[in-house]
């Protein structure tokens, strides 16, 4: 049962931390000028959403990390095991770190209101929330390698999780823009035509960078053909994979087939359904990737098996 907590923690945090830092980088890239007030509105109560979100699944984590390193959930309550999980381990100073970051996310979000004139607003919470994202690199297994390892080990880490929240995250405000111009009969507020190529150029970036830090990633993990094929740990990545594949498949019809046939018809709404599902089905896959992550960082790698 602990073990079944910690990877549903894990999910949960993830899903949330994901989804802030997409939402929160999506108008640097996403728009020529200022986001329009009411598409700004929803992207900031989802930010607010996902910000304690983040917060609560945190402690949920620890909770059940703590659980996990004492062998039963009574240890929960033992202050002796809490104090050496918070000072004397790797995670217990890097969870103290991110949920003060949580916290500061959170109190930025909710004064937003105060400070909306206020430029490089979005850059600020685009830079906490890249931090909490990134900082995720410090609570998984490249914490078990030594020297200059370690600092690579740590930075492919840290690209994979920015490169996966600006596409997974990414998804949610403009599944937003996409529904918002389905309501309002091929009228929207913004050039959907226009932020749909933005986000594809980004999400040239993000899978690139993806694929290069997974290579480095298997390598630390992983290291062999024989490793990936033979243990658990490496068919769970065999099927993360796949899951990925299935991803960019969509992706690359959206981009390629679905977005040139929107703009051209005389009949948009009739592809723009198709976009919307192609959507809902990348973010049906990122959550089903984010479950696979969890399951893994529970696991032992498959090098040395």
């Amino acid at each position: 049962m602990i073990d079944l907590g910690l990877v549903v923690a894990r999910l949960l945090h993830y899903t949330a931390v994901t989804t802030l830092a997409g939402v929160a980088f999506f108008p640097l890239y996403a728009y020529a000028f200022g986001e329009p007030k009411e598409l700004s509105r929803r992207r900031l109560a989802v930010v607010l959403a996902a910000a304690v979100g983040a917060l609560l699944s945190g402690l949920l984590w620890f909770v059940c990390s703590v659980a996990n390193m004492g062998g039963a959930w009574a240890d929960v309550a033992d202050p002796e095991t809490l104090w050496t999980v918070l000072n004397e381990t790797t995670f217990g100073g890097v969870w103290m770190a991110r949920m003060l970051l949580a916290v500061l996310i959170v109190g930025v979000t909710v004064v937003r209101a105060f400070w909306m004139g206020l430029a490089g607003r979005d850059l600020v919470t685009a830079f906490l929330a890249a931090g909490l994202l990134a900082s995720l690199a410090g609570t998984g297994h490249a914490q078990i390698d030594e020297g200059w390892t370690n600092i690579v080990h740590v930075a492919s880490d840290a690209a994979h999780l920015l490169a996966a929240g600006a596409w997974l995250g990414g998804l949610v405000p403009l599944g937003f823009i996409l529904l918002n111009y389905s309501m309002r009969g091929g009228e929207p507020i913004v050039d959907v035509d226009r932020i749909l190529l933005r986000f594809s150029r980004m999400g040239y970036v993000a899978v690139a960078t993806l694929v290069v830090s997974g290579l480095v990633n298997s390598w630390f993990m992983v290291g062999s053909v024989s490793s990936l094929l033979t243990t658990l740990y490496g068919q769970i990545l065999l099927g993360k994979l796949a899951l990925f594949a299935a991803m960019l498949a969509l992706a690359a019809a959206n981009r390629f087939w679905l977005v040139p046939r929107m703009t051209e018809s005389r009949e948009p709404a009739v592809w723009l359904g198709r976009l919307r599902h192609h959507v809902l089905g990348e973010q049906f896959l990122g959550v089903a990737i984010l479950l696979a992550v969890s399951i893994l960082g529970a696991m032992r790698p498959a090098i040395g098996q």
